[in-house]
């Protein structure tokens, strides 16, 4: 983990354009404006952590709180009905990020880390775009240490090496994607079908056997109506490694998956 702390040390050094989630038919390109901290306010940025090491056994806590966000990802996507939500506002739920946000705080409070069983858990927000230069915006989070609750370490990330070819660059993104597991939240800077910029997403599972990622977000599809950005829910989607690879393998981009501690334990009573 110690190289993955230099690697975005040096990213927090050199400051991108601010990208955000375009609609598929525009391929516009909006500002991302997501929720912060608790309190709306911006979270501080602090020197990395090295939050894998010693890590334990993972518990079946752990694995509960994957199964309570993955059931209300479920219930919000039944509820939606296939119905596009709205994804405008900065306080509204089905912005991509503001979605996988909204989902780990509605279950957190029932869960701890074992290291800091006193600290409520916190999820990070997207790294300023100015931090982010000369990389794009949309893949990498704020630093925030274990002890001031993040629950989240970096377990894979992928960066377009402009020293590398355009093929080994794609070989490297498909590599990267097949690391997924269920519970990873997925970030990344994107510029595809959908359109260009950041995106979030919560993935399910990857299909070694049809070497597929299975997932779930909101607003990776939508477009607007009267001026107003609406966002499809989505739940237990499909796409090959290689449409996920495409969609990030670009200069300047990436992504990362960020993965729970495995000492996830349940908050004392």
């Amino acid at each position: 983990m110690k190289k993955w702390g230099i690697l975005l040390l040096v990213l927090l050094l050199v400051p991108l354009s601010v990208l955000g989630e375009g609609a598929p038919q525009e391929r516009e390109e909006i500002v991302e404006d997501v929720l912060l901290d608790d309190t709306l306010g911006e979270i501080p940025l602090t020197p990395s952590p090295e939050e894998t090491d010693g890590m334990v056994e993972i518990s079946p806590a752990r694995e509960d709180l994957i199964d309570r966000i993955v059931a209300l990802g479920k219930k919000l996507w039944e509820d939606a009905g296939g119905k596009r939500k709205r994804a405008h506002y900065a306080s509204d739920i089905y912005v991509c990020k503001n979605f996988t946000v909204y989902l780990f705080r509605q279950n957190r409070d029932a869960f701890r880390m074992a290291e800091f069983p006193d600290v409520k858990l916190v999820i990070p927000n997207n790294l300023p775009a100015k931090k982010c230069r000369p990389y794009a915006y949309g893949f990498l989070w704020e630093e925030i240490p274990p002890e001031k609750g993040n629950p989240f370490y970096a377990a894979a990330q992928f960066i377009y090496n402009p020293d590398l070819t355009r093929e080994e660059n794609l070989e490297l993104a498909k590599d990267f994607m097949r690391q997924a597991q269920r519970g990873d939240f997925f970030q990344m800077s994107a510029d595809y079908e959908y359109g260009v910029g950041a995106h979030s997403a919560i993935m399910l599972s990857y299909d070694e056997t049809a070497d597929e990622i299975h997932w779930m977000d909101s607003n990776m599809r939508g477009g607007k109506k009267n001026g107003i950005r609406y966002g499809l829910v989505q739940f237990d989607e499909v796409r090959s490694v290689d449409w996920w690879a495409e969609a990030f393998c670009h200069k300047k981009r990436g992504a990362t998956l960020y993965r729970l501690r495995d000492d996830i334990v349940y908050a004392a009573e």
